[in-house]
């Protein structure tokens, strides 16, 4: 026979309706073949056992959903493309915490694997490998979160049978205590920093809980000294391709207007006063932007500057705890609740996206409420 001509079959071995055939070729090896939405597909086995195996294995693929034919997207290639379809739609912050999740985590595991092909038992086993090295599980969980996110929508586009996610479990975030100001060391807090250039940011950001990216994009045009109001309709963003700009805020919740005490009244037009100083000792060097907290010479303010060169040196001196900018936010809310202010309205000033994140955060607040509440009840009926 001419080496360049095809081994003829010997015997072909038919099955049920489309559950293919098996062939033994001139050769004697066995093929097994299979057509699928006009698509044909051979599998090729030293017994003819070892090929009807592959066959079935096919099948069974069919029939739960799986590609037959290979399909040659990885997962590194899909999630290249799923972070560039998203970027327009989530804040630049966001998109670089899933940009990094998934290139430092998930795919120098999961990678290479063919996207089609990835099994929830893939996916477990990296989040135990995570673990193993010493990962949290809250960065684990938040893994899970955007890697679940990103098979949802393969599951939609017809590229994966099924999201993987939704059968391996996740670990839990650990619960982190919150680190709060009582009353006593917030006002220690505004004491040390009475007169300081950003004596007002202070007080705000006690009295509001405004997140720090919020207090650093209020402009001037957005505060009302004559009616005691302010309107948060920016936070301040950073990207290494941008640089500072005023992006939205991060919720529509957090699109607010917030009531201002006499306070944080006072502390800004003080504040302001001193600006509009600086500004004529600047004269042309000062960049207006219209912000309330900028920079010596009215840029963006960093947030790092302020929490290594004005917030931190500002605890030690008052000799309160060392505690994040961001944990100011939550003494402002368990203030609030510790007042007896309805949790509705702390909800509403903190900017949360239900009132369920409020209750979850400070249910420690809580239990005390429930001792006035009793205390109430019996004063209103006399008791």
């Amino acid at each position: 026979m001419d080496s360049t001509q095809k081994p003829k079959a010997r015997r072909t071995v038919k099955r049920g309706n489309n559950e293919g055939s098996i062939t033994q070729l001139a050769d004697g090896r066995w093929q097994a073949r299979i057509s699928i939405d006009g698509r044909r597909k051979a599998f090729y086995g030293a017994t003819r056992a070892e090929a009807a195996a592959k066959l079935n294995a096919a099948l069974r693929d069919r029939d739960r959903g799986l590609p037959v034919f290979e399909e040659r997207q990885t997962v590194a290639q899909y999630v290249a493309s799923w972070l560039e379809a998203i970027r327009p739609t989530v804040r630049p912050s966001t998109w670089k915490r899933y940009r990094d999740l998934m290139t430092l985590h998930a795919l120098p595991t999961l990678g290479k694997s063919p996207l089609a092909r990835l099994s929830a038992q893939q996916v477990q086993a990296l989040y135990s490998v995570k673990l193993g090295e010493g990962l949290s599980p809250t960065t684990v969980h938040h893994l899970h979160a955007v890697l679940h996110k990103a098979l949802t929508r393969a599951e939609r586009l017809g590229l994966v049978p099924r999201n993987v996610c939704t059968l391996v479990d996740a670990p839990r975030m650990a619960e982190r205590e919150l680190r709060v100001l009582d009353r006593a060391q917030a006002r220690q807090l505004l004491d040390a920093v009475r007169g300081e250039r950003l004596e007002a940011l202070y007080v705000l950001a006690v009295t509001t809980g405004m997140r720090q990216g919020e207090l650093l994009a209020l402009r001037w045009r957005d505060v009302d000294l004559a009616n005691g109001a302010l309107q948060v309709r920016a936070t301040l963003q950073y990207t290494r391709d941008r640089g500072y700009f005023l992006g939205a805020p991060k919720t529509k919740q957090s699109q607010r207007r917030i009531k201002l005490g006499e306070l944080a009244v006072e502390s800004l037009r003080q504040h302001r006063a001193r600006q509009v100083a600086e500004r004529l000792e600047l004269g042309a060097a000062w960049e207006d932007r219209d912000l309330v907290f900028p920079n010596a010479v009215g840029k963006p303010m960093d947030g790092m500057n302020l929490l290594h060169y004005h917030f931190l040196p500002l605890l030690k001196r008052a000799g309160l705890p060392r505690i994040r900018f961001h944990d100011l936010r939550h003494t402002a809310a368990t203030l609030m609740l510790a007042q007896g202010i309805n949790p509705k309205i702390v909800s509403e000033r903190l900017g949360h996206a239900s009132i369920s994140i409020t209750l979850d955060l400070y249910s420690h607040v809580l239990p005390d409420m429930q001792d006035q509440a009793a205390a109430a009840i019996d004063a209103a009926l006399g008791m």
